[in-house]
């Protein structure tokens, strides 16, 4: 609230002034922040305080407001042109959104004779690319599995001739190692009769000493 009396009000004007101009300084010298202040007092009179210059602080003040505004209708022009590319984006996605719907058949009332023309060439141009595409696949998908019947029928052919000779193996009789006519052969003729007479010989022993033994204890 102002004060009234002239006095106390020029008292007051004189303590603030002071403590308004020692913040200021303060505020330069502790933060290092360029300072201007200007004080008028009721009678017109000036009082001033900078730590640098007061016309210098001035002019700087001027040029970052300019700046500021300057940087305010950039941003306008900037915001003007993405409203208007927005609305560019929302007319072409109508467009689509109409143009999908008249290639389903849909929504065809608006179209002129030219239009609906134009529409049937191009569902006529697609359903061909889609019939290509179609046929494409399904003769790779048909030369695939006539190359795997070929493999299978090799495959099997192949299995058919291996049991076929294990087969024969064994319907083979065995062929002796050793041929009567060798050596080596006779050799062991030879000694397997020896050895056969051997056995005999033991044995006919054994069953006359058997024999004896029998007649002594019956006598």
């Amino acid at each position: 609230k102002r004060i009234e009396n002239t006095t106390n009000r020029q008292v007051t004007f004189c303590k603030r002034r002071n403590g308004l101009l020692k913040k200021a300084y303060e505020l330069s010298v502790l933060c290092d922040a360029e300072v201007a202040l200007i004080v008028f007092s009721s009678r017109g009179r000036l009082y001033e305080y900078a730590n640098n210059s007061v016309k210098a602080t001035i002019e700087r003040y001027k040029k970052a407001n300019s700046d500021t505004s300057h940087a305010g209708s950039v941003a306008e022009a900037n915001a003007q042109f993405y409203q208007q590319e927005a609305s560019k984006l929302r007319a072409q996605i109508s467009n689509l959104q109409n143009s999908n719907k008249n290639m389903l058949g849909e929504s065809l009332g608006s179209l002129t004779m030219r239009d609906l023309k134009n529409l049937e060439s191009r569902v006529e141009r697609g359903i061909s690319r889609i019939r290509s595409k179609k046929n494409e696949l399904l003769f790779a998908e048909i030369e695939y599995m006539q190359k795997r019947e070929i493999d299978l029928h090799n495959n099997n052919q192949y299995l058919r001739a291996k049991i076929a000779e294990t087969e024969r193996a064994h319907e083979q009789p065995a062929v002796n190692l050793m041929p009567a006519g060798s050596s080596e052969y006779e050799m062991v003729q030879a000694h397997h009769h020896q050895q056969q007479q051997q056995y005999d010989a033991a044995r006919n022993f054994l069953q006359v000493n058997g024999l004896q033994s029998n007649d002594h204890y019956s006598r």
